[in-house]
C-alpha cells in the first residue's frame, strides 16, 4: 500500500489543493509546537524559580495566544479537509459515471449493478475518513516529527540521537500491521459489494420470489450474507485496535527511554533543568503524528479499499478499441449507411452478429426480422456506437463522400438519432420531464405536441396531474403500451432524420400495438428508419426488409 495513491491526483484535481493547504497547515502547526514547548518550558521554570506573576504574565498570554492559534488551525484544517473530500467525491462520482458511458451498454450488461451501485455511494462516502482524518495526519507525519527531532538535535544531541534511532520503528510496524489490515479491508469490501448486490436483487425480483415461495429463503441467505460483513468488519476492528496498542507501546517505551537518559543526566548535574524540560515536553509530539496517522489509516480502510476497486474500473479499457478521432459526422438524411462485411463476436466462435453486408438509403424504412440471436439488437447498437465491430467498418455516405463511423465525434452522432427500445427507461419524475430527456430545453407546448403525435394525450390527459404526473420507479403504474407511446414522444420530441426501433411493438396487446404502430408511421415520414421487430405491426409498412439468420449472411426479401 501507498501512503498517497497516485491515482487520486490523476482523477481529482481537488487533491492536490487540499495537500498544498495541508502542508502549510502542517508547517504552521509544528512551528507553533516547537513554540509552545519553549514557552511551557519556559513558564514551568519561572514558576519553580519563584518568579513573581509579572514576570509570569507575558510567557502566559504567549501560551494562550498560541492554544488558540493552534485551535484555529486546526478547525482550518477540518473545514478544508471536509470541503475537499465533498469535492473529490463529486469529481470520482461523474468520472465513475463517464466511464461507465464510456464503457457503454455491452459492458454494463457483464456488471452486477448492485455492485457499481455500492461503489458509487458506500464507496465513495466512505473516502470522508481518507480525506478528513488520514491525509491531514500523513501530512503532520512528513513535517511535524523532522521538525521535532531536529529542535531536539539542537537543544541535546544524545536525546536527539535516541529519537532517531526509535522513530522509524513506528513506520515499520505500522507498516506490517497495515498491510494486514488492508487485506481485512479489501476482504469487508468485498463483503459488503456482495450485501448490496444481493439485497438489491432481492428487492426488484420480491414479486417473482414471493409468487414462487422464496422469499423467505432469500431472507435467509441475506441474513447469512449479513452475518459474513458483520465478521469482516469486526476482525478489521479488532486487528486494528491491537495494531494501535502495539504503536502506543513502542511511543511509550521510546519516550521511557529519552526521559530515563535525562533523568539520569540531571541527577548528575550534566544538563540543566530548562533544557531536559524542553527536551521532556517534545519528545512525545515526535511520535504522536505517527500514532495518529496508524490510527486514522485503519480508519480509513474502507474507503481505501473501495477507492481501490474505483480506480480499477476508471482505468479499464473499452472491450473493444474505441477511436479518439472527432469528426463531423455527415447528415443522416442524405446519406447512405452502409455495412461493409460487419462482425461482431464477443466470444471465440459465437458471433453475435454474423458478416452482414447491407445498405440503407437515405428516407427508406428498412425492417429487420429474424429468430431471437441473430442479431438484430446487436446490429442497433454498433450503430448507435454502443458495439465496436470485430471485423468489417460502418460507412455513412454523403454528398461529400463516405466517412467511417469509427472515425466521427459519436456523440455528435448520437445527436442526430432517435431511439425507441423494446424496454424504455423512465426516471422517477414527471411524464413531462421524462419525454423532455430527447430534448431538455423544449417547452410545454412542444412536449403537449408530441404526445399528440405519439398517440399518448388520451391517457397522459386522464391522468390526475396530465404531463405533470409523477412516474415511479420503471415508468410504475403506466401499462407497458403507455409507456411505448411515450418512448415514441421522446422519438418526436427529438425530431431526428435517422429513427431506431428496437423491438417497440413486443409484449403489447393488440389495441396498443395499433397505437403504437398508427404512430411509428407518422414518425416515419421524410425519415430514415430501421425497424427491429418481430411482428407485422412495424414490417408490413417497411420499404423493404431483411431477415437476419444465426450462421450466414443477411438475406433480403
Amino acid at each position: 500500500m501507498k501512503p498517497l495513491d497516485p491515482r487520486l491526483l490523476r482523477h481529482a484535481s481537488a487533491v492536490r489543493r487540499h495537500l498544498v493547504t495541508g502542508v502549510f497547515i502542517g508547517v504552521c502547526d509544528a512551528a507553533l509546537l516547537v513554540t509552545q514547548a519553549f514557552v511551557i518550558a519556559c513558564l514551568l521554570t519561572r514558576t519553580l524559580d519563584r518568579i513573581g506573576l509579572p514576570g509570569l504574565r507575558t510567557p502566559a498570554l504567549a501560551l494562550a495566544l498560541i492554544v488558540l492559534a493552534r485551535a484555529v488551525l486546526a478547525w482550518g484544517g477540518e473545514v478544508t479537509a471536509q470541503a475537499a473530500s465533498a469535492k473529490v467525491k463529486s469529481q470520482l462520482r461523474r468520472a465513475l459515471l463517464a466511464q461507465i458511458v464510456r464503457l457503454g451498454p455491452a459492458w454494463l450488461a457483464t456488471q452486477t449493478v448492485g455492485d457499481l451501485t455500492t461503489l458509487a455511494v458506500r464507496g465513495t462516502d466512505a473516502l470522508d475518513d481518507y480525506f478528513a482524518r488520514y491525509l491531514p495526519a500523513l501530512v503532520n507525519a512528513a513535517v511535524v516529527p523532522l521538525s521535532v527531532t531536529a529542535v531536539i538535535l539542537t537543544c541535546d544531541p544524545l536525546s536527539g540521537v535516541l529519537v532517531l534511532a526509535t522513530l522509524p520503528l513506528m513506520p515499520f510496524f505500522a507498516a506490517l500491521v497495515g498491510m494486514a489490515t488492508h487485506r481485512r479491508a479489501r476482504r469487508q469490501w468485498r463483503a459488503l459489494t456482495h450485501l448490496g448486490g444481493h439485497f438489491l436483487d432481492v428487492v426488484q425480483g420480491l414479486a417473482t420470489l414471493v409468487v414462487f415461495r422464496r422469499a423467505q429463503a432469500q431472507a435467509t441467505t441475506i441474513r447469512r450474507v449479513a452475518e459474513e460483513n458483520r465478521r469482516a468488519t469486526m476482525g478489521t476492528l479488532r486487528l486494528a485496535f491491537l495494531s494501535s496498542a502495539v504503536l502506543e507501546f513502542l511511543a511509550t517505551i521510546s519516550v521511557a527511554l529519552v526521559a530515563v537518559t535525562i533523568g539520569l543526566r540531571l541527577l548528575a548535574g550534566r544538563m540543566d533543568f530548562s533544557t531536559g524540560l524542553l527536551v521532556l515536553l517534545l519528545a512525545p509530539e515526535a511520535y504522536w503524528p505517527l500514532r495518529r496517522l496508524a490510527a486514522q489509516f485503519h480508519a480509513s480502510g474502507e474507503g481505501l479499499a473501495a477507492a481501490e476497486h474505483l480506480f480499477t474500473l476508471l482505468e479499464t479499457e473499452p472491450p473493444l478499441p474505441v477511436s479518439t478521432a472527432r469528426l463531423s459526422p455527415p447528415d443522416p438524411a442524405r446519406s447512405e449507411i452502409r455495412f461493409e462485411g460487419v462482425t461482431v463476436s464477443y466470444d471465440r466462435g459465437c458471433p453475435a452478429l454474423p458478416r452482414i453486408d447491407l445498405s440503407v438509403r437515405p428516407g427508406e424504412y428498412l425492417g429487420i426480422a429474424g429468430p431471437s440471436g441473430s442479431g438484430k439488437s446487436t446490429l442497433l447498437a454498433v450503430l448507435l456506437g454502443f458495439v465496436t465491430p470485430t471485423a468489417g467498418r460502418v460507412l455513412l455516405a454523403g454528398p461529400d463522400g463516405a466517412t467511417d463511423l469509427a472515425d466521427i465525434d459519436i456523440a455528435a452522432w448520437r445527436a442526430s438519432v432517435a431511439w425507441v427500445p423494446q424496454n424504455p427507461w423512465f426516471a422517477a419524475r414527471s411524464i413531462a420531464d421524462n419525454v423532455r430527456l430527447a430534448r431538455p430545453e423544449a417547452d410545454d407546448a412542444q412536449v403537449a405536441r408530441a404526445l399528440l403525435m405519439a398517440n399518448a394525450d388520451d391517457f397522459v390527459r386522464a391522468l390526475p396531474a396530465g404531463a405533470e404526473t409523477v412516474l415511479g420507479p420503471g415508468g410504475v403504474p403506466l401499462s407497458a403500451g403507455q409507456r411505448q407511446r411515450l418512448a415514441l414522444a421522446r422519438a418526436f420530441l427529438r425530431d431526428a432524420p435517422l429513427v431506431l426501433f428496437d423491438e417497440a411493438t413486443a409484449h403489447l396487446d393488440p389495441d396498443s400495438e395499433s397505437a403504437v404502430g398508427e404512430a411509428v408511421r407518422r414518425l416515419a415520414c421524410d425519415r430514415t428508419v430501421i425497424a427491429v421487430a418481430h411482428r407485422p405491426a412495424l414490417l408490413d409498412y417497411a420499404d423493404r426488409v431483411v431477415e437476419l439468420v444465426p450462421s450466414a449472411m443477411a438475406v433480403a426479401r
